[in-house]
């Protein structure tokens, strides 16, 4: 990735910045994506009290980055993806690095972030779900390779949390199917990080939470098409 640009007049439609699971192309079909790099931002997991889980999160961080997908909201329209992210909020990013270095400024690139009036730390009652980490995980591996994804685990804060095992029976809506390759890559680096667990209870009660909808396999986000429950970016 080349070229910083701090932003100038709008050029082009706006973009988001994805660092979660819109790293994963398989969950959406957004125009224009490119890896990028943005600074003055850390990515976090965070339970926010609107959700029964714990999801990842940017928060402020001077001197430090995250890889990640930008892509372009047709149109400025925001409110399918502004629905997904229904516990976030957007924040204008500063600074980014994207290539192609010779490509103009993008002038309105937008970052999510939760609500901070509403944040507090992943419990053992507001786990992380394994499926949302091997959405994410398997987006990085594609889009940067394994130093990408070692990368990932170990630029993101908060890892002393509980994961919830929910792999054989996903909860998270945009779940994808992992090759043996991709689970195992998975697998080793939380084991020495988190703490995986498996609660049948704890399960049927999280799931309780999804609204009725299509099938989770089914759901591939598309600009204009918002799904809603626990997804998020």
């Amino acid at each position: 990735m080349r070229g910083a640009h701090r932003h100038g007049p709008r050029m082009s439609d706006p973009f988001f910045f994805g660092y979660g699971s819109l790293v994963n192309r398989a969950t959406h079909t957004y125009p224009q994506v490119e890896r990028a790099r943005v600074r003055g931002w850390a990515r976090q997991w965070k339970r926010t009290r609107l959700r029964p889980v714990a999801f990842l999160t940017a928060v402020e961080a001077d001197g430090e980055d995250i890889d990640g997908l930008i892509a372009a909201v047709p149109g400025a329209d925001w409110a399918a993806l502004d629905e997904r992210e229904w516990a976030y909020r957007r924040n204008p990013v500063a600074e980014i690095f994207h290539d192609p270095a010779d490509r103009p400024p993008l002038s309105d690139i937008q970052i999510y972030r939760t609500v901070i009036e509403e944040d507090d730390s992943p419990d053992a009652r507001h786990p992380v779900l394994l499926s949302y980490i091997d959405v994410v995980v398997q987006g990085y591996l594609r889009e940067f390779g394994p130093a990408g994804a070692e990368r990932f685990f170990a630029t993101t804060h908060g890892w002393d949390t509980v994961v919830l095992d929910d792999r054989a029976a996903p909860i998270y809506p945009r779940h994808q199917s992992l090759t043996e390759d991709e689970m195992r890559v998975v697998d080793r680096h939380l084991s020495g990080l988190a703490e995986v667990i498996c609660d049948t209870a704890l399960r049927e009660e999280i799931r309780q939470h999804r609204p009725p909808q299509e099938p989770a396999s089914e759901q591939r986000m598309t600009p204009g098409n918002a799904r809603a429950g626990l997804a998020t970016g």
